[in-house]
């Protein structure tokens, strides 16, 4: 089969690589239908993390099971199903906190297991998924061709934004600002107003992406940085600030941006992979600000979501705005790394 390869900054190739094999009776094998480039695969592909050597890439797909484990129990060949972007067995303590993205038998897409056997790239025709039973989430039906984007959002990057809104505390009537207009930022503005937000600024300096936050439900744009961008938000907050703030870049200035934005007694929910980020902890004392957030555990927010997804109450998948063919796989991380991509789907 062909898997996505980084074999050194900024050089991305579509190897041929072994079929996956089930090698634990808890593994399901999975044909990708399709996949897609995250934010956070531009840190190792820009150089700024390089691999020592070629690693398999992505952690965001979406497939069709084609054969189980003795041990899987809740799968069957032909079923749809959406991984989420660590796989996890959604049994152990940590799991049933809720906390999947710390399972004691879970890890990473690409990256080796505890017993050193290598896991698939999530970019590829074919997956091995480990903990098939407790990772892969099946839907109740075959999905039409116009539903698979939608539903590859929640591998990751519309729970990750719903994972900012919650640990923000977003609720029925909040006032919210969202710091970051990537798909990530985009997809916090989504899930504030899934959760009943009253008002969402997008802080934006992109057209097409603040005509993406606004079809997502924002309600302003505020494209000013700094100072001057806390500013406009107190003024359109009562001079106060915003009750809930959503940080989704993960830099040193998007969350200054963030704690300037946010009233006395506000909360920031962080989902930016940090990355020199510095969280000013005496000026948050001395506002009471409130701060929560960190890796996004999707597989808990699933099955919360799904149903709105299949509904079409909400239409995460809009966020793609580039669809190629996984033999263009380098073009689509091109397009995202020079900003004339928000999110590149790949299609096998």
């Amino acid at each position: 089969m062909r898997a996505t390869v980084l074999h050194a900054p900024r050089d991305i190739r579509l190897d041929e690589v072994a079929d996956p094999q089930l090698v634990h009776d808890t593994d399901a094998i999975v044909r990708v239908v399709a996949s897609c480039v995250c934010g956070s695969d531009l840190w190792p592909y820009r150089g700024i993390h390089p691999p020592a050597h070629p690693v398999r890439i992505g952690h965001e797909f979406v497939g069709i099971v084609e054969s189980i484990g003795a041990s899987v129990s809740t799968l069957s060949p032909g079923d749809f199903v959406i991984a989420p972007f660590m796989y996890a067995d959604n049994t152990c303590l940590l799991c049933r906190h809720g906390v999947h993205t710390s399972c004691r038998n879970g890890g990473i897409w690409g990256s080796p297991d505890r017993q050193g056997l290598d896991n698939d790239g999530g970019q590829g025709e074919i997956v091995r998924v480990p903990q098939a039973d407790g990772t892969l989430v099946a839907t109740p039906t075959q999905p039409d061709q116009d539903m698979v984007a939608h539903l590859l959002t929640l591998s990751d990057v519309f729970p990750t934004g719903h994972h900012a809104a919650l640990a923000a505390g977003v609720t029925a009537g909040s006032n919210v600002v969202v710091v970051g207009d990537g798909a990530v930022g985009l997809s916090a503005v989504l899930a504030a107003k899934r959760l009943g937000a009253a008002s969402v600024i997008a802080m934006s300096r992109h057209e097409d992406r603040q005509r993406l936050a606004k079809q997502f439900g924002a309600d302003h744009i505020v494209a000013e940085r700094g100072k001057a961008g806390a500013a406009q938000v107190k003024e359109m907050f009562d001079g106060i600030g915003a009750d809930h703030v959503l940080e989704c870049v993960g830099t040193k200035e998007s969350m200054e941006q963030a704690i300037r934005s946010a009233r006395p007694g506000g909360r920031i929910g962080y989902v930016g992979i940090p990355h020199e980020a510095v969280v000013d902890l005496p000026t948050m004392f001395g506002r009471n600000i409130g701060i929560g957030g960190g890796v996004a555990p999707a597989r808990a927010y699933i099955e919360e979501l799904l149903p709105d997804v299949l509904a079409g109450t909400v239409r995460p998948g809009d966020v793609f705005d580039l669809t190629l063919p996984l033999d263009r796989v380098a073009d689509g991380y091109r397009a995202m790394d020079e900003r004339t991509a928000i999110k590149s789907m790949l299609t096998v």
